[in-house]
């Protein structure tokens, strides 16, 4: 008997229906939408809104609301590794430093959900978790090397960056279109504060499980998973 006449057991791979495909897309493209608009506080069922269909249709192809930030977010979080990259790149420590904390800060103001997503961790999703672990890795390099050439002063520490965001995320939900460029003198003031010479000592960084909880924020009520539909 031929390899070609052997009967074999294994189903047959079955195409994705184009409608499938087509809802997805759709959510994505509605998610994008509302996150960019309303930040990560949006629920499921404005995405679902947004998208045209019902929310068990939106928790069909993203079960947690984790799994949908997850892929709305993951071009951006490779574009934030990718800032991180091309200031390990810089010749002058410093000046690479202080370019990502402004590419950084002006991907916040453009998008308030990844202004959000730059503020919390996600431990389910693990591909974009794993590129913020990575981008966190390199910028405790060029941290090493700021400090080397004595313009970063000693005493900042990795979690200052966290604060950072924090904080800008705070100035652009704030101002919103009323004063779009504020985060920009925000900016500005911080990386002023964090030059060598210090004028005065800092207090003490938050712990780093402290520092973990507050970016462990809990989704919204109503997010949770849900029996998906059928024909969805």
């Amino acid at each position: 008997m031929s390899p070609g006449d052997q009967h074999s057991d294994a189903p047959a791979a079955q195409p994705v229906r184009s409608d499938v495909e087509r809802n997805r897309g759709r959510i994505l493209a509605a998610a994008r939408t509302v996150f960019g608009r309303d930040g990560l506080g949006a629920s499921m069922a404005s995405v679902a809104r947004e998208t045209g269909v019902g929310i068990a249709t939106v928790f069909r192809h993203f079960p947690t609301k984790e799994a949908l930030v997850a892929a709305v977010f993951s071009d951006r979080m490779d574009a934030y590794a990718d800032a991180v990259a091309t200031a390990l790149e810089d010749p002058d420590p410093w000046h690479g430093f202080t370019g990502y904390i402004e590419a950084a800060c002006a991907m916040q103001a453009a998008d308030n959900g990844f202004a959000d997503v730059l503020t919390m961790t996600f431990p389910t999703a693990k591909a974009m978790e794993k590129r913020r672990n990575e981008a966190y890795e390199g910028m405790v390099r060029l941290i090493g090397r700021a400090k080397a050439t004595g313009r970063l002063r000693e005493d900042f520490d990795p979690s200052d960056l966290v604060l950072l965001h924090m904080a800008n995320l705070g100035v652009v939900n704030a101002c919103g279109y009323a004063a779009p460029d504020a985060w920009r003198r925000v900016v500005a003031l911080m990386i002023q504060s964090f030059e060598a010479p210090a004028r005065a000592p800092l207090p003490a960084s938050p712990e780093h499980d402290a520092l973990y909880r507050a970016m462990l924020r809990a989704v919204p009520a109503g997010d949770t998973a849900r029996k998906p539909e059928r024909n969805s």
